[in-house]
């Protein structure tokens, strides 16, 4: 198999060969034919978090079984299966048991803890995989088990409202502002100052309103998720949010949040964080997704460019999500 693995943090993915893996009990192997590049893939990338080295990254993986383990009858050999961050639980401690395995204490992450789907070939477990809508191509449903799936948990997070704002419009805004305009909310897009194209394209995907992060929008928020890894803009979204609004952290890392006064969290306001997802966060997202014929905005690029795809996920000049084609 062809990998891009991480040896080091800061440093580029390198190309290698590995033997193929043999699934174990419970798992299957995935002949990969597309996996998204999330921003959390570049965190791990620059050390920002830190897990197991040298891992190959990748979380966002759509590819068709090529190999069962032992005990494994949800899949069958060319059956088209997803792959998200949540990679297994233990299923015994008190989060697992109270239907909060997201906060399992002894978990693995797919391209963090385990290797995931920078290359031609991964292990997965079976329990942890799923199936995809069949009107989505590989590549188009890739971002759909990250950016779609935790951003999902972050927009359930953020309760109903009538008005939510997206600070920070990258692969999950773009697909969760999709979902938002279908259930008849009104979305107000945040990007980068002096982002037109971002902006247009919020526009083009039905935001009412887009402007940059520094701006107040036309009127105040029920909710807002900031997506982007950048800590001034809970306080920025605070001031956005009108009394018992709730703003939702959504990323796993972020930079720090500067200290604000206590007025712009009074009256109610909140803030809370989002921690990976739920497999029923999946299965729910995804028949919603079906539903709402939700439709990613993808660039391709061959898996040696993985290297090119972080950084272009780094300078934020992605018009919704990379993915990598073996």
């Amino acid at each position: 198999m062809r990998a891009m693995e991480l040896d080091e943090p800061g440093r580029p993915l390198r190309l290698v060969q590995r033997e193929l893996p043999e699934p174990g009990e419970g798992e299957i192997r995935i002949a990969v034919t597309a996996c998204g590049v999330c921003r959390t893939d570049l965190h791990v990338a620059d050390g920002e978090i830190h897990g197991i080295l040298p891992i190959i990254p990748g979380h966002e993986i759509v590819g068709r079984v090529d190999a069962l383990g032992a005990g494994v009858t949800a899949f069958a050999r060319g059956d088209r299966v997803g792959v998200p961050w949540l990679g297994r639980t233990c299923g015994n401690c008190r989060y697992c048991l109270s239907g909060r395995e997201n906060l399992c204490d002894s978990p693995l992450f797919t391209g963090f803890t385990r290797d995931g789907g920078f290359a031609s070939h991964c292990i997965a477990d079976a329990a942890f995989c799923f199936s995809l809508p069949q009107r989505m191509n590989d590549a188009d449903a890739a971002p759909l088990l990250c950016a779609g799936l935790i951003g999902y948990r972050s927009y359930r997070m953020a309760g109903d409202a009538g008005v939510i704002g997206l600070y920070g419009f990258g692969a999950a805004a773009h697909i969760l502002a999709q979902l938002a305009v279908w259930e008849g909310r009104k979305v107000c897009a945040f990007t980068r100052e002096g982002d037109a194209a971002g902006q247009d394209f919020a526009r083009r995907l039905g935001c009412a309103w887009a402007g940059a992060s520094t701006a107040m929008p036309p009127e105040p928020l029920d909710a807002a998720i900031v997506f982007a890894p950048v800590g001034a803009l809970v306080p920025a979204a605070l001031k956005a949010v009108r009394k018992g609004g709730r703003v939702v952290c959504a990323g796993i890392h972020m930079s720090d949040i500067p200290a604000f006064p206590y007025a712009d969290l009074w009256e109610e306001r909140s803030i809370r964080s989002v921690a990976n997802l739920t497999r029923a966060d999946g299965r729910e997202f995804l028949e919603l997704a079906a539903k709402a014929a939700l439709r990613t905005h993808v660039t391709q690029l061959p898996l040696e460019d993985a290297n090119i795809a972080l950084a272009r996920v780094r300078s934020g000049g992605v018009e919704g999500a990379m993915v990598l084609v073996p």
